[in-house]
């Protein structure tokens, strides 16, 4: 038993000391295997999930260290049936194998046979497995993905050592005058080739556009890259044709605007999710090339209807790509199951420390609203109550004080409602881009603001997403989609890029005080928290 920070639960919850002076050690090492639930000034809640573990697992992790830190860091002794969960929890994983035989068929084998005759018995896998002479069972050859999803379900996740097709060989080297990879992207490379399949989570601006360049030249095969838009994938377009041997014949754009087949295509998660007739309509995409590789750019946001598409994918290698496994829809197990567990996770803070990413100060400025207002506010109905308190008028003049207060830094405004942002931009005299502005307009108007020749953007959430603007510093949240932590990740993420200057980021949230909006930035709160980022509370009076 120490002094340590950490109060561990017999219910699986760990109690964090947040003035602790082993608080930031300890949140670091946690983030690896358990979830943040709350937290508010001095007491953070975290809960230790069977999701969380196995993905610890098949990152590496053993319980033993698990253990080892939660008893190096925690006040009490961990209660024996915490220990022995984590134990128990983390052996589960790999009990069971999806694998072939010598003929290529698919085999579900496991290290225990009553286990295996438990789950061949179930309702929703009997269907998908036949029982065979020598013990083990027959997979139906479509069922790799939901057998899977159905085997974690029943609390037996199993390890897919089923192999994958190489794809058709197309040869992309790194181009590296000038640059080489840092030793977090290698890591994050070797981990997935390594599995196979599965995901890998880094900041914002931490390189995950390389780490997918760098497994393509390692795998040097077809490959479909899947982003959330077409500004994305035609940024994705951009590096690789810097970094990469690829020339822009072997680069294809399948979006909306354009169909296009090569041996690298981008596509968007929007056309795979387009309907004619009350079908798919572009599901040809998936089998229009031998892909050897998948790449899945910003995972947490893979559309619901993209996850049965993925289900008839897992021959093929697939990488995910993210800043946070958070999904708002709560499908963090299909993004186990079908695109693969996490292989590789590096936390913000310790890239920071390397300089790989800028520093970044967090606050929250509440603002009072006036007493008309509040009558208003008090008088809608739930449904309304969001949206007024977030597009109060009295964040305009906020804004206004804090642009004044960096005359020398590059900044984005960031709001969830069209009619807010139009009149911010029209009261800064500055532009705004949101999902109307045409796609051209958008990259004329981003590539204004990199050269600096704009100083200010009002942007609405199509810049959440893979967009490169490495010289933003400071970051104006006026609003945003309810209390999601992932749309949080994504825009502190816009001003993490190292500057040239060295300054630091600063990423400012304004809430109105005493509304639903104070709720559901609460929420939000929580992922920065989890990275190790103080969020300071300051009175709009003060500034």
């Amino acid at each position: 038993m120490t002094e340590g920070p950490l109060i561990v639960q017999s219910d699986r919850t760990v109690l964090l000391e947040v003035a602790h002076k082993s608080a930031s050690d300890a949140r670091h090492e946690l983030a690896v295997f358990a979830e943040l639930e709350r937290a508010p000034e001095h007491i953070h809640t975290y809960r230790i999930t069977r999701l969380g573990l196995w993905n610890a697992r098949a990152a590496g992790h053993t319980a033993d260290e698990i253990l080892a830190t939660l008893e190096r860091y925690s006040k009490f002794a961990v209660p024996a049936t915490v220990s022995i969960d984590i134990t128990e929890t983390m052996n589960r994983y790999g009990r069971l194998t999806i694998e072939r035989d010598a003929e290529g068929n698919l085999l579900l084998t496991g290290t225990d046979p009553a286990v295996l005759a438990e789950v061949a018995k179930s309702k929703k896998t009997s269907e998908l497995v036949s029982a065979r002479p020598d013990g083990k069972y027959d997979v139906v050859p479509w069922a790799r993905g939901q057998l899977k999803q159905e085997l974690l379900k029943l609390g037996w996740p199993a390890e897919d050592k089923a192999g994958f097709r190489d794809g058709a060989p197309f040869d992309i080297d790194l181009k590296t005058d000038g640059w080489s990879l840092r030793h977090y992207q290698e890591k994050a490379v070797d981990n997935f080739l390594a599995g196979g399949s599965g995901v890998v989570v880094l900041p914002c601006g931490a390189g995950k556009t390389l780490v997918g360049a760098a497994t393509m030249a390692r795998t040097n095969t077809d490959t479909l890259i899947l982003v959330t838009n077409t500004v994305s994938a035609r940024q994705w377009r951009d590096e690789l044709l810097a970094r990469t041997s690829l020339t822009a014949e072997d680069v294809g754009e399948y979006s909306g605007q354009t169909k296009e087949i090569k041996p690298v295509t981008i596509a968007t998660y929007q056309i795979l999710t387009a309907k004619r007739g009350g079908e798919f309509a572009h599901l040809s995409l998936l089998d229009a090339k031998d892909w050897g590789l998948v790449i899945y750019d910003e995972v947490h946001l893979l559309p619901a209807p993209v996850f049965k598409l993925t289900a008839e994918l897992q021959a093929r290698r697939r990488l995910g790509l993210t800043a946070t496994l958070v999904r708002e829809d709560g499908r963090e197990s299909d993004v186990f199951s079908l695109i693969g567990p996490k292989r590789f996770d590096a936390p913000w803070k310790e890239i920071e420390a390397e300089g790989f990413i800028s520093p970044a100060v967090c606050k929250e400025i509440r603002i009072d609203l006036p007493q008309d207002e509040r009558l208003r506010y008090a008088a809608a109905s739930d449904a309304d109550r969001y949206r007024m308190a977030a597009s109060s008028p009295q964040k305009m003049s906020v804004v206004k004080r804090l642009i004044a207060d960096h005359p020398d830094d590059q900044i984005l405004v960031i709001g969830q409602y069209l009619d807010q942002l139009a009149e911010l931009g029209a009261a800064l005299d500055v532009p705004e881009i949101t999902g109307a502005t045409p796609v051209d307009e958008r990259e004329r108007l981003f590539g204004a603001f990199r050269a600096g020749e704009i100083r200010v953007l009002v942007v609405s959430k199509v810049a959440n997403f893979s967009v490169d603007l490495p010289e933003a510093s400071v970051a104006i949240q006026v609003s945003g989609a309810f209390g999601s932590r992932q749309e949080e990740a994504q825009r502190l993420g816009r001003i993490l890029r190292p500057k040239k200057s060295g300054r630091t980021a600063t990423f400012y949230t304004l809430v109105a005080r005493d509304t639903i909006d104070q709720d559901y930035a609460a929420n939000r709160q929580r992922f920065l928290t989890e990275q190790g980022y103080a969020y300071e509370i300051v009175d709009a009076h003060t500034l």
